[in-house]
Formats: C-alpha cells, structure tokens, sequence
C-alpha cells in the first residue's frame, strides 16, 4: 500500500501529477488483495510442511521412540494419534480454504464483491489462528494433567511401593500450575501467527478500507 499512499501524498502537493481514475486505484487494491491472500495461502502451505518434516525427522530419533512408548504405557497413544490425525484434517481444511479464498479474490471483477471477499479471507485467517490456539490449549491441558498424575503415580510407586494420595491443595496447585503454562505457551503461539499473518491481515484491512472510499 506504499505505492497508492505515495500517490495520494503526489495528488495532494501537485496540481500537474497525472489523476488515477477509480479504475486504476481498483485494479492496484484488486493486485495488492491477490498478492496478500496468496502470501497467506503460502504461508500455511509451509506451516504444514514444516510440521510434516519436522514429525518425520523426530520419527528416526530416540526421543520419538522413547515417547510413543510412553504413551502407550499409559494408555493414550491411540487418543493422541486420533487428537494430531483430526488437528492435520482441519489444517488441511483451512489451506484448501486460503486457496479458494485466493482464487476468488483474483478473479474478482467489481468493489463490492472484492470487499466481501477480502472480509471473508480475513475472517478465514482469524478462525484459523483461533483453531489453532484453542486446539493447543484443550489437548494439552487434559493431556499434560493426565501425564503428570501417571508420572507420580509411578514415582511413589517406585519410592514407597504405594500410591500416594495427593491432597486436595495439591491438586489445585497442580491444575493452576498447568493453566500458567499452557497460557505461556499459547501466548508464545499466539505471538508467531502474529508475525506470520498479522501484517497481512493489516493490509486486507487497509485494502478495504481504501474500497470503501471508491465504492461511496
């Protein structure tokens, strides 16, 4: 949007500097619109990627094995494998999605109906980051809480050859402890698609706002 602020700043101070029609500034908005919704279609493309290379990679480690026995062992592979299969799913869902939203925005061949598309893509984007950070926090709220009472259950096991009862304050701590953490965490997240689609999503907004203007 450089280029069209630029332009504005030139009509203001120069008489003689060649008028834009409405036209011309649509056709700018409509190709900035394409290229933006296209970066972000991109961008979840190799979000994908990553995480599908980065699994495969970890498949060859000690850490990998180590851990899918341990999961086993206490029982919730087969949920976790179902939880990351339906999380890949939805994921995929969403790419589609940025890739039609992409498809519509290019071919798009009046206002209106380029405003309405880039309101969609933008509301596309914002489900998607929420998706991602609430799919984090339920599966690793139960998930960690489950691990941590196996994981003492088996240390006083080990310690004492019983089962320990913890009290009630103890749980609580316990639980207050893993929302502190999950909450990091998700913040942490949170803060990455920030960076990732946050100046994107800004020049949609930019983008229909100036529409705005020319549809008035």
């Amino acid at each position: 949007m450089k280029e069209l602020d630029l332009l504005k700043k030139d009509w203001n101070k120069n008489d003689n500097y060649p008028k834009f029609s409405e036209q011309e500034i649509y056709a700018m908005l409509h190709k900035n619109s394409s290229s933006t919704v296209k970066w972000i279609f991109i961008i979840s493309i190799l979000e994908l990627s990553f995480g599908l290379v980065l699994g495969i990679i970890l498949s060859f480690t000690k850490f990998d094995i180590e851990n899918t026995e341990f999961l086993k062992t206490i029982g919730v592979y087969n949920y976790y494998e179902a939880f990351v299969g339906v999380l890949y799913v939805v994921v995929v869902y969403f790419i589609i999605r940025f890739y039609l939203m992409y498809k519509k925005v290019s071919t798009t061949d009046n206002t209106k109906q380029l405003m309405t598309n880039i309101l969609k893509a933008r509301k596309t984007v914002q489900n998607y980051i929420l998706f991602n950070l609430i799919a984090f926090a339920v599966g690793f709220v139960p998930f960690f809480s489950y691990v941590l009472k196996i994981s003492a259950d088996k240390a006083s096991l080990e310690t004492t050859g019983k089962l320990v009862e913890i009290s009630t304050k103890g749980y609580i701590l316990t639980f207050l402890l893993i929302l502190v953490i999950t909450g990091i965490f998700t913040a942490i997240i949170w803060f990455v698609y920030k960076l990732l689609y946050g100046f994107l999503l800004k020049k949609l907004k930019r983008n229909f706002e100036e529409l705005k203007k020319i549809d008035l």
